[in-house]
């Protein structure tokens, strides 16, 4: 089953994100507001060429692959990660308190984007609070940590935009935001997992202390529409 995550984007558009992805036989993508991540069932010059006809619209994408792939020219490489994916199989450990973890919504999106600007954890939209189970830590009336779920390949479940003010650091808020959803995808029958940019020591550190095993290195491709190449007559 874990063959589902060496093509995430794609299994999750056709799954448990397919209520708002844009998905056919062969190309997916999301509206721009809510995420970047494109994806096809097969990495193939043909299905690129889908992708680049089949989006409507100018943006950054992101296409996950299980390995380095060729990327055909019609596509421009903006950016390219090495990203480590972590599966949490086993048990979750036990939460601590968590009554200050307050659920998100959408009058909390100025500050879950203010938040995600200053620390960087991925990309982060206008509607990404979509993806849904978004949690935050607050110091009075103030976004102070957040976590949430963006990929779901049934029945696995992404933890993403994990992120902390830089003042608020060293409070063990990541953990904590990190261990309740967990918590919360165990409980709902699925199996967690996570991306983190390979060479982040601390995160990494972090995360294997909560259980989860690295499974494999993936490529994150930053991609946007290049020119399409020309078919000269031979």
């Amino acid at each position: 089953m874990h063959y589902l995550l060496d093509n995430p984007a794609w299994h999750a558009m056709k799954t448990g994100n397919k209520a708002f992805a844009i998905a056919n036989d062969n190309t997916g993508y999301f509206p721009k507001e809510i995420s970047p991540f494109i994806g096809s069932p097969e990495i193939s010059e043909d299905h690129f060429k889908l992708l680049y006809d089949t989006i409507p619209f100018e943006s950054h994408f992101i296409f996950i692959a299980p390995q380095d792939i060729e990327i055909p020219g019609m596509w421009e490489t903006v950016a390219y990660l090495q990203c480590l994916q972590m599966v949490l199989d086993a048990a979750a450990p036990a939460e601590a308190d968590h009554e200050d973890i307050v659920p998100l919504n959408d009058r909390h999106i100025p500050q879950m984007l203010e938040l995600t600007k200053l620390t960087n954890p991925g990309p982060f939209a206008e509607r990404t609070i979509q993806f849904g189970h978004y949690r935050g830590i607050f110091d009075g009336d103030k976004l102070v940590a957040m976590a949430g779920q963006r990929l779901n390949p049934v029945p696995y479940a992404e933890i993403s935009a994990v992120c902390t003010h830089p003042d608020y650091l060293g409070r063990g808020y990541a953990g904590k935001l990190l261990l309740n959803q967990a918590h919360r995808i165990r409980e709902a029958g699925g199996i967690p997992f996570l991306h983190v940019k390979a060479g982040n020591e601390r995160a990494i550190k972090v995360y294997g202390k909560l259980g989860f095993v690295t499974r494999k290195e993936m490529s994150f491709y930053v991609l946007r529409k290049g020119e399409p190449p020309l078919n000269l007559p031979r």
